[in-house]
């Protein structure tokens, strides 16, 4: 009898560290569309871009058939390759391209905002994972590469936007994960915390 109640124990407290990692990776996806919409009016780009469907992040394909803990490891590679990405683009458009006065405060602000919005998922992602018993059988990689020493500057420009593009492709695949991880009251909560940070 205490051996089942441990588990139900455990399994209360994976439930609620996943509903709290999905409410912090639903704010971040909300974040991630701030920046996107900052980043388009700072660099005067159209909202009809047409960009390759190719991500940038490398990580095996989604499949029904992984283990909870391979699944996991799934999205924090993917999310450790986004900081490493987002890293590099900061960098580089920092030296290469520059920012403009216009909107230059609000959109350095809000870059910054994700970028910690970032670390804080990974870090809650991976308490997530400690919470499955078992070894994984896949291992994280960080692949992040840069558009091939381009310095034509445009090409810079939709490099750095094909990375928050993907930032925000990636914490709407941990938010479906973390929620079902979570369960249903998970999305009751994300939904409230969304309503209340835009108050």
């Amino acid at each position: 009898m205490a051996v089942r109640r441990s588990r139900a124990t455990e399994g209360e407290t994976t439930s609620r560290a996943a509903a709290r990692a999905a409410a912090i990776a639903d704010q971040m996806h909300s974040e991630c569309g701030l920046l996107l919409e900052l980043y388009r009016k700072k660099e005067s780009l159209g909202t009809d871009l047409v960009l390759s469907d190719l991500l940038l992040v490398s990580v095996p394909p989604a499949s029904s058939q992984l283990e909870v803990q391979d699944q996991l490891l799934r999205i924090i590679s993917a999310l450790d390759q986004c900081h490493c990405l987002l890293e590099r683009a900061i960098a580089r458009e920092e030296q290469a391209v520059g920012v403009t006065v216009v909107g230059k405060a609000e959109y350095q602000k809000q870059r910054k905002t994700v970028k910690d919005r970032l670390a804080l998922l990974l870090a809650s992602t991976r308490g997530v994972l400690k919470g499955f018993s078992g070894t994984a059988a896949l291992t994280t990689t960080t692949n992040c590469q840069e558009p091939d020493g381009s310095t034509v500057l445009f090409e810079v420009k939709m490099w750095i936007y094909r990375i928050y593009r993907e930032l925000e492709y990636w914490s709407k695949a941990a938010i479906t994960l973390l929620q079902a991880l979570a369960g249903p009251g998970s999305v009751r909560m994300s939904t409230r915390r969304r309503r209340n940070m835009l108050r």
